[in-house]
This record gives structure tokens, C-alpha cells and sequence, in this order.
């Protein structure tokens, strides 16, 4: 070929050999390195970068040319295509849509070819440059959008420390949390919370640091700005504002290095230092592990102004999204605090069921895990998280908070008669003894003393009555179900009578005392029951009061439905099964299961698991309690939580 002009351009390229050609002689492009190349198309290169020259013989096949088309778009490669006019009637535009962003009309002086190819490994950086920060941006988002979502404090330290050490091409970090007085450094401390390593397995304790110079992380706290250290083995020799020097007696121990670190202090909404990143050793590739000594100087590299931007942006967000999970742990655990207030609250109401409460909550927790875990039937779409479950356990506690809003005397009442009428009984009798005492003193008096042997003994049989009297209202006022005879003979004993010291006639026993002996089962009568089940329409009108939030808002319903039955007999409000929420019926079974085998109560004995399941079962049985959560409850042994 002949050189043209003062330029030196080569004229007429129109073949891949014109152009090896110009690459091997023309000034301009001698810079260039040349790759693979054939009678298709001829590839160069620069640095990392590497551009496509296709002739038509490669790209008129545009199904076959798709694989160098799709490298164009993703910035793997630059593309220029070249050929005649006539080449490119009716598809430049295809081919431009398609990443072909440069078309050289041949023929094309070198000159012209080297400034497409200029543009092009230009247009190449620029592309692959906003690849990056888009794949940096995108990182970010997903990082931050992972912060907002995370509650648990620690699960949260362990998403802030992964996404700093991604996004900066860490080995390792480790993430320190800021306690104690805001408003004295001096009363602060570092606590180390956890640390990550991709080369080495580390098994750190919990530590805590003060708040001073003396380490780099509380040397970040005090000046509240990143410190950057490219290489710590070399620290020891060269001077710092802090004088803080690299201890390498644990690097020595885990068989690592501590090279290159980036100390960052994370930020609150009120700018205020909540925490501290530290990240150690940023990786040439970050799929290499540092295992070798040799691995240190090869492939560690100090943390760039990019890394450092990187950590910043991403310690701002991980500051605000710290504080507000630590503010939503000081609320759970106020909310902790106010249920577990409450339920002592409850039981110092009725000391004899202490326990019942928790005992409640943890088996309809684990009843609902047993549930969460079926996965065919009618079970199986019933699915429960953390926060589910935290609710079912609320409800479980509170279910019977209610009860503060019942008569103690009623809440507590161990046998048919309170204590104060069982006295008043037991003085009445007192007194019809003296009565008759009384009476049969005067008669003697009276009498001559050969009828006296007959006034004794009707004195004695009648003495007798009075103690077989009181020995049935006594064993009839225990709380157990009462053989039909002493039915009767309490009837009986209301038939007798006494004279008042006025003269007036009296009952033996009067009728509501005789209502509440007669009673077949248990200790209350059926206005002092209705009084009992009220306590479930003040649990459920104490707990509306609270402001649950979204979370935990089915508290009120749960706790108020566990007296429920399927049936529609249940109490207060007589729902039917569709009714009554999965967690209520859950908490239904619980609160029998125990209310059967609870440690002996004044009004009842503990009963064996065995026949506390029968009598559950017959409750299956009639309708009144779910068939599939019972079948869960005994299979998964679900009582075993309470029962050891």
C-alpha cells in the first residue's frame, strides 16, 4: 500500500489484510495490540479493553453474528462493522439497535479507522465505567433495602458487616456496637459484636473496649471520621495522631495477617456515633483466600477512595438502620416487660395457679410450630414466622388477664361455700347444740327422775343428728361430685328448724346455702360462673386498649376467642368454628390440657396426661374442640413442653 499525504494515512482499507497491515505500519495504531483475527473480522486490543472489526462475511449472517451482537451490549467487547454501502442498505439501522453503535463505510483510510477505534475503546470504558457504578448502585440498594427489613440486632450487625465487606472487596471485618452514657465518652464502651472471615475460621467472645485513642476503633469514635491504614505491619514504624500500634499476637495465634484496614464509624439519624465497621485486608480478586503467607503481599491490596466512599454511604444507612432496630428492641422488650408485669399481676389475684399463664402461652406456641410445620390437609396453609408466633405467645400470656376485673372471693373460691358462710354454718350448729342442751336440761328439771334415762338418750340421738349434719354439709361442701343420697339428706337437713333467742323460726340451713351444696361439679353457682366466664370480655376489652400495631394486632381476638367452641356453646360471644380464629382454638386445647394436669389445686387434684387427653378427646368428640390441631397436639407430643 502507498502512503497518502503529510499524515501518513494509508488509503483504501478493505480487507482484514489492509488492516493488519496498518497495524503493523501506520504511526497511530502501532500502539495498538492486535488479537485474533481471520477473514471475518479482526480483533484489537488496549489494556483490558478489546474491540471487533467485522467484515459483512461475519455479520450479514445475523443469527450467527448474535453472540458477538450480545458481547457489544453487555460492554464485554466494543464492536465496529465495516463494508460497502450496498452492505448495509436496509440493515445499518438492525445493526445499530442491535449494539453496533459504530458503522465504517469501506473503502476507509487509516486515519479515519483509528479515530472509530479511538471513539470505541472510549464509548468501551464509559459503558463498562457505568456498568459498574450501576452494579455499585444497585448493591447498595439491595444492601440497604435488606437493612430496613432486618429487626434482629444481631442478624442486622451481620448484614451490615457482609454488605460493607462486598461492596469493598473485604476478607474481613468485625462490627462494634457503642454503649453505655451518650453524653459522657468516659462511661461509654465499644462491644464487640461479631466479626467475618472468608479465609480463616475465627471463634471470637464478646469483648468490650473503652472509648480512646488507644484503638483504632475508638480512635474512629473520637474523630468520628474513617481511618484508612494501608498496611498495619508497617504502623509500628511510622507515626500516627493516636499512637495505637498493631498487637499481632492474635494474627499469630489464627495463622492470618491484618494488612490493609478500614476503620468506619456508622452514624445515627442524629449524627451522633452509634457503632464502628472495621474491615480488614481488600482483595486484588475477591474469590482468592488469604491461606498462605505469600498470600498477604500477592493479593492484598490498601482500601481505595472508592472503598472508603463505599463504606461511608453504606455506614450512614447501616447508622439509621442500627438505631432503629435497637429502638424496635427497647420496644419489644418494653412490651416484654408490660406482659410479663401483667401476668403477675394476674396470678398474685390467684396465687394457686401460678405458672398457668406461661404454661398456656408456651404450649399454643408450640402447637403453632408443630402446625406450621404440616404440609398437606386442611393444616397446611396455617404458616407462622417470628412475629406470629411472638403474638400467639402475647395472647397466650394475656389470655386471662381478665380476671383482675373478678371478684377475688369468686376468682379464688376453693370449696361450694366461702369460708365466712361455711363459719356462720358451722356457729349456727354451735348453736342448736347449746339449744338442745338447753332444752334437755329443762326437761329434766321437770321430769321425774325415772324419765331421765329416756331424756338422755333422745338428748344423745339428737346430738348425733346435729353431727351427722354437720359431717354432710362438710363433705358436701367439697368440691367433687356428690352421690345422689347426700342430694337428699341435705334436703332433709333444710326440713329441720331452730328457735332464734327472739322466738323466731329458722332453717337448719337456708336456701342458697342448700343451692350451693347441692352443686354436682365444681365450687360455683351459676351466678358466680357467669361472673368467672366475664373474664374474657374484660381480657378482650383491656387488651383492644393497646396499641399492638400491625405485628401483633390479632392479640385481643385471639385472647378473648380461647373460651370458643365449634359448637357455638362456647363463651362470651357464641362463635361458630369459622369464626374462631386457627391460634384461639390452638390456645383452647392448651388451656385445658393444663387446667386438667396443673399441680393440685384447693378446688381440684392433678390429673395423669393420660386421661387429661381422654377427657380432651370426648371434647373432640362432641364437637367442641378441632379433631386435626388435637391429632398435632398428641402426635408431635406437643404437652411434653409443660409435662416432662
Amino acid at each position: 500500500m502507498d502512503r497518502e499525504g503529510s499524515g501518513g494515512a494509508l488509503p483504501g482499507i478493505g480487507t482484514p489484510r489492509d488492516l493488519l497491515a496498518a497495524l503493523r505500519e501506520h504511526p497511530r495504531l502501532l500502539h495498538y495490540a492486535l488479537g485474533a483475527h481471520d477473514d471475518g473480522g479482526v480483533a484489537i486490543r488496549t489494556g483490558e479493553l478489546e474491540v471487533l472489526v467485522a467484515w459483512p462475511v461475519r455479520w450479514k449472517d445475523l443469527a450467527a453474528f448474535e453472540p458477538d451482537l450480545q458481547a457489544a451490549a453487555h460492554a464485554e467487547r466494543g464492536l465496529i462493522v465495516v463494508g460497502t454501502d450496498p452492505d448495509f442498505a436496509g440493515v445499518a439501522g438492525t445493526l445499530r439497535d442491535r449494539g453496533a453503535l459504530q458503522i465504517v463505510a469501506l473503502p476507509a483510510l487509516a486515519d479515519r479507522l483509528e479515530v472509530e477505534l479511538r471513539n470505541a475503546f472510549e464509548n468501551l470504558a464509559l459503558r463498562r465505567r457505568a456498568a459498574s457504578y450501576k452494579e455499585v448502585n444497585d448493591e447498595l440498594l439491595r444492601v440497604a433495602r435488606s437493612l430496613a427489613s432486618e429487626r434482629d440486632v444481631r442478624k442486622l450487625l451481620a448484614a451490615i458487616l457482609r454488605g460493607a465487606r462486598e461492596l469493598t472487596g473485604a476478607d474481613a471485618g468485625s462490627v462494634y456496637v457503642l454503649e453505655g452514657d451518650e453524653k459522657d465518652d468516659r462511661d461509654r464502651e465499644l462491644h464487640f459484636m461479631l466479626s467475618q472471615n472468608d479465609s480463616v475460621v475465627t471463634d471470637f467472645s464478646d469483648f468490650r473496649l473503652p472509648v480512646d485513642g488507644k484503638s483504632i476503633v475508638g480512635a474512629a469514635v473520637l474523630t468520628r471520621q474513617p481511618i484508612n491504614l494501608p498496611d498495619l505491619y508497617g504502623l509500628e514504624f511510622s507515626t500516627n495522631p493516636f499512637g495505637f500500634k498493631h498487637d499481632r499476637s492474635f494474627d499469630e495465634r489464627i495463622h492470618y495477617q491484618t494488612r490493609s484496614m478500614l476503620t468506619v464509624p456508622m452514624l445515627d439519624a442524629h449524627d451522633d456515633v452509634i457503632g464502628v465497621i472495621q474491615l480488614i485486608n481488600k482483595k486484588r480478586q475477591s474469590d482468592i483466600k488469604l491461606t498462605q503467607p505469600g498470600d498477604f503481599d500477592s493479593n492484598v491490596i490498601p482500601f481505595d477512595a472508592a472503598s472508603e466512599k463505599l463504606a461511608l454511604a453504606l455506614a450512614t444507612q447501616a447508622g439509621v438502620s442500627l438505631e432503629n432496630a435497637l429502638l424496635y428492641a427497647e420496644v419489644r422488650e418494653l412490651f416484654e416487660g408490660f406482659v410479663h408485669a401483667s401476668v403477675i399481676a394476674i396470678e398474685s389475684r390467684d396465687p394457686t395457679t401460678s405458672g398457668h399463664s406461661q404454661r398456656v402461652g408456651t404450649l399454643t406456641v408450640a402447637l403453632a410450630k408443630a402446625v406450621d410445620g404440616i404440609t398437606d390437609g386442611r393444616l397446611a396453609p396455617l404458616k407462622y414466622d417470628f412475629d406470629d408466633l411472638k403474638q400467639i405467645e402475647y395472647a397466650g400470656l394475656l389470655h386471662d388477664f381478665g380476671k383482675v376485673g373478678v371478684r377475688e372471693k369468686v376468682l379464688v373460691k376453693a370449696k361450694k361455700l366461702y369460708e365466712y358462710e361455711r363459719d356462720l354454718i358451722l356457729a349456727r350448729f354451735d348453736y342448736i347444740r347449746k339449744a338442745i342442751e338447753a332444752d334437755w336440761l329443762a326437761r329434766k328439771c321437770e321430769a321425774p327422775r325415772s324419765d331421765w334415762p329416756a331424756l338422755d338418750e333422745e338428748h344423745k340421738a339428737r346430738l348425733a343428728d346435729i353431727d351427722r349434719y354437720v359431717a354432710l354439709i362438710l363433705r358436701s361442701n367439697e368440691p367433687s361430685v356428690l352421690p345422689e343420697g347426700d342430694f337428699k339428706a341435705l334436703g332433709e337437713v333444710a326440713q329441720k328448724s331452730y328457735r332464734t333467742p327472739a322466738g323466731e323460726e329458722k332453717p337448719y340451713l337456708g336456701a342458697d346455702e342448700i343451692k350451693a351444696l347441692s352443686l354436682p361439679r365444681g365450687t360455683l353457682t351459676d351466678v358466680e360462673r357467669i361472673e368467672i366466664e366475664s373474664h374474657v370480655t374484660h381480657t378482650y376489652n383491656f387488651l383492644r386498649k393497646i396499641p399492638w400495631g400491625r405485628q401483633f394486632k390479632d392479640v385481643p381476638m385471639i385472647a378473648g376467642s380461647h373460651h370458643e367452641t365449634l359448637d357455638g356453646r362456647g363463651y362470651p360471644r357464641h362463635l361458630l368454628a369459622e369464626q374462631i380464629p386457627w391460634e384461639a382454638k390452638m390456645m383452647s386445647i392448651a388451656d385445658i390440657f393444663d387446667a386438667l394436669t396443673a399441680s393440685d389445686r384447693p378446688y381440684k387434684k392433678a390429673i395423669p396426661v393420660e386421661k387429661a387427653l381422654s377427657i380432651i378427646e370426648g371434647e373432640v368428640k362432641n364437637g367442641r374442640l378441632d379433631v386435626d390441631l388435637f391429632r398435632v397436639f398428641v402426635e408431635a407430643q406437643v404437652y411434653r413442653r409443660v409435662i416432662g
